[in-house]
């Protein structure tokens, strides 16, 4: 099985490219732009918030929010048991931290300072000026939220310690993974509903035992109920990533996984449309909460799956967003809660109001990364890859990609 990519590291050229889990990747992290443009407009909490805020959208975003996030983590891990495999780890792990690192400091130190500003702002805790807020935040200023913050930049924090976490226990995970060909063997050997109900029995332990008494905070110290989650299936991807009995497993039951999916999110989604009934009962109101578990394993299996039966092959369009998804993220929540922020001042119709964030943010991120990919090594900063940003005019093929640039990194 060859390699896949991550939005983190650049893994080595392969003539058998996991098509399918780039595309999965572009997927989930196109999902989440969109997501955060619609939490301008829902009434849940966030940096800002539009005067037209609502439960419209509420429904279909929480039938996201169990598996979006998940799926990225699988992924990830998939991508680093390949690299980490193939690349020594004295080459692997510097370029790893750079890779994560430099866009995590550059990050929170520029690219997320506008969100405080906006917010900060938006609640009325500090006058115009951005340039004299920009010396508060770099100084630990005293506001309601903690600067210099990383905001939707957690993703990148938590995959930057699970990834020196598993370079740390290295020895130990590839004989784990071993260990486990007997467990996916098992998943393999049986019905659909081994794989679609096992895996998914760590997560009913966490629901029980730790997101009752540690809520999700995204400031890594403390956050033990999402560690606890997001790490377990980063690792399922880290030791399932060159098994076939798994894979194996997972296109047998993608065809039940799509009806468990259907049957599971009408459910939830009547728990949604009827949650005031389903909060004034503890009984069914965990029984909903244990559903969202299985739901979002059998969702992501059904993606598994759906992607290598239709999706696992190569293109343009995928060569173009696997270079460009890891700098479309860094940008993308920055430019939404801005121009958002600016609509809070400036009324205008809904329709109007949206159709500009959903332009602004994917026409920001377009030219954003256009502009990114051709700084040179200071496009890092940014998350686009060195080789990316290094390469030369001859390289070029028909519409601006690189004739390589399907074995290019995000």
């Amino acid at each position: 099985m060859a390699t896949v990519t991550s939005p983190e590291i650049p893994p080595p050229a392969s003539p058998a490219r996991r098509y399918d889990l780039d595309w999965l990747r572009v997927f989930a992290f196109g999902m989440l732009i969109f997501y955060h443009v619609g939490m301008f407009y829902v009434t849940w909490g966030w940096h800002v918030k539009s005067r037209y805020s609502s439960t419209l959208l509420e429904p279909a975003m929480g039938l996201t929010n169990p598996w979006r996030l998940a799926l990225l983590f699988f992924i990830s891990g998939v991508a680093i048991r390949f690299v980490m495999d193939k690349a020594p780890m004295r080459r692997f792990l510097p370029g790893r931290i750079v890779r994560l690192a430099v866009p995590i400091v550059f990050g929170m130190a520029v690219v997320v300072m506008p969100q405080a500003y906006a917010e900060l702002r938006y609640r009325g805790e500090i006058p115009p000026g951005l340039l004299s807020f920009y010396g508060q935040y770099l100084s630990f200023g005293d506001f309601s939220i903690i600067v210099p913050t990383w905001n939707h930049l957690w993703y990148v924090v938590y995959i930057l310690v699970y990834t020196l976490l598993a370079a740390a226990l290295l020895p130990l995970l590839r004989y784990a993974a071993k260990q486990a060909d007997a467990v996916f063997g098992f998943l393999s050997r049986g019905g659909a509903w081994r794989v679609l109900l096992v895996p998914a029995v760590p997560f009913v332990f966490y629901r029980v035992a730790l997101e009752p008494y540690f809520p999700t905070t995204h400031t890594l110290w403390g956050d033990w109920a999402n560690i606890a989650h997001t790490l377990t299936i980063f690792l399922i991807g880290f030791m399932a990533a060159k098994n076939e009995d798994f894979w194996r497993a997972v296109d047998r039951a993608t065809t039940a996984s799509c009806a468990l999916s259907l049957v599971l999110g009408g459910l939830l989604l009547a728990a949604w449309l009827n949650q005031t009934a389903v909060r004034a009962d503890p009984t069914l109101l965990n029984a909903v909460l244990l559903l969202r578990i299985f739901y979002a394993w059998s969702i992501i299996v059904m993606l598994l799956g759906l992607a290598r039966r239709f999706a696992n092959r190569p293109g343009p369009a995928l060569a173009y967003l696997t270079a460009a998804v890891f700098p479309y993220y860094i940008l993308h929540q920055t430019i939404i809660v801005v121009v958002g922020y600016w609509f809070t001042l400036h009324e205008a119709p809904v329709g109007v109001e949206a159709a500009a964030i959903v332009a602004a943010t994917v026409l920001g991120c377009a030219v954003g990364y256009e502009i990114i990919r051709r700084l040179g090594p200071v496009g890092m900063l940014f998350g686009a890859p060195l080789r990316e940003t290094r390469t030369k005019r001859k390289d070029i093929g028909a519409g601006g990609v690189r004739k390589s640039a399907s074995r290019q990194p995000a």
